[in-house]
């Protein structure tokens, strides 16, 4: 009974900071996407991704129009829909891991090179994929802030 007891109050630590670390890789990678693709860096952006044949991207804009983005699209895009430069900030994660599997959900603020903001809501749908979590799949949710 001892031995279970101290294997409970080691293991227990053990797996929270797992947890951290998983969600601190998520984090890392959701924002390596977004950097990489104000960047128009086509290569580093495509390590962020592992398209699969459930792959999906969905992007909603402020119109009311949707886009359903072909994945491929996200190895291969073309230099006229990438980059741009400007950042973005992204704020208020959430994140649900069950195995190798996660979601992360963010707030998403950019700034154009000329100062422009945009803001969304984003989901990225993520596979941890030889040790190393991707992005599978993803749905952008563009809106315009309400003025007070």
């Amino acid at each position: 009974m001892k031995k279970l007891v101290l294997y409970l109050l080691l293991a227990f630590p053990l797996g929270l900071f797992a947890q951290t670390n998983d969600e601190a890789a998520i984090k890392a990678v959701v924002q390596r996407e977004t950097d990489t693709w104000r960047a128009g860096d086509i290569k580093g952006h495509a390590e962020c991704w592992h398209v699969q044949p459930y792959s999906r991207i969905l992007v909603s804009l402020p119109d009311g129009t949707s886009i359903d983005v072909p994945p491929a699209v996200m190895l291969n895009p073309t230099s006229d829909i990438m980059g741009g430069g400007g950042n973005s900030i992204n704020s208020n994660y959430r994140i649900g891991i069950i195995g190798d599997a996660a979601w992360s959900s963010h707030d998403q603020e950019t700034t154009a090179k000329d100062g422009t903001k945009s803001y969304s809501y984003e989901m990225r749908m993520l596979e941890k994929i030889n040790g190393q979590w991707k992005i599978v799949g993803e749905s952008v949710h563009h809106y315009t802030p309400k003025t007070k």
